[in-house]
């Protein structure tokens, strides 16, 4: 079967969204400005079209497309270093920005992508589903566990803040998750904890994100865990340039 489903994508100019889409690894196919603006970009099996409209405002578009690809891990690597490398760090607020990997357990990952015209990119691997990914979520521990039991909590909170865009929401599921569950561990704590900074961050309030920075600092880690944790430590410590810079 050799069907192909292209969608074409609003933005205010063309101009907002190629560099954008060239950092990304993504090839300008065409372009042209008359008779009506338009632009088109192709990376690997992925093709996007793009058309111009002044009067677009990206902060109300409704535009989203899904991404199903082999590798949403390698796929995200590749995407955030081309963001580092043109931007300074990795944009995770405003518009454009990009939403990190949040479930670590038996499947690859999804994130999201939104460009300068306020669509929503949603990666997601080839074959995974919502039910199948919560499932896994909870594969290092029994949902009665405590390590279980905030697995589930990331997940809901991740649900709401990335695949929703909800982040005072996912703020105040990881908030009463932390307060039910006093007895974990601080390893368990963390990945929670370096996501709620991150929202803090996405929502303007750059004093709470430090606040809460500075409890991940002062967590107690073995060795064992740091190791484990070592992506979640990587994304805190980002975090924390991206404010002093």
């Amino acid at each position: 079967m050799n069907e192909r489903a292209i969608p074409i994508l609003p933005c205010r100019r063309l101009d907002d969204v190629a560099p954008f889409y060239e950092v990304l690894g993504f090839q300008v196919t065409y372009r042209q400005e008359r008779p009506n603006p338009y632009i088109c970009f192709k990376r690997g099996g992925i093709d996007l079209h793009f058309f111009g409209l002044e009067s677009f405002e990206p902060e109300n578009s409704m535009g989203s497309v899904i991404l199903l690809v082999p590798d949403t891990g390698l796929l995200f690597d590749e995407f955030a270093a081309g963001l580092r490398a043109a931007y300074g760090k990795l944009p995770i607020s405003g518009i454009p920005r990009i939403t990190r990997p949040r479930r670590k357990q038996g499947t690859t990952a999804g994130f999201s992508v939104v460009d300068p015209g306020g669509n929503w990119l949603r990666v997601s691997a080839l074959g995974d589903s919502e039910d199948a990914s919560d499932a896994s979520a909870g594969a290092s521990g029994s949902a009665s566990t405590p390590a279980g039991r905030l697995d589930r909590v990331l997940l809901n909170a991740a649900r709401q803040g990335d695949a929703r865009g909800s982040e005072a929401t996912a703020i105040s599921v990881i908030e009463a998750g932390l307060q039910r569950h006093p007895e974990a561990t601080d390893a368990e704590k963390l990945p929670l904890l370096v996501y709620l900074a991150e929202l803090h961050e996405r929502t303007g309030s750059r004093a709470l994100a430090l606040a809460v920075l500075d409890t991940v600092d002062a967590l107690e880690l073995d060795a064992e865990a740091r190791q484990v944790l070592a992506t979640e430590l990587a994304n805190a410590e980002e975090l924390r340039r991206g404010f002093e810079g």
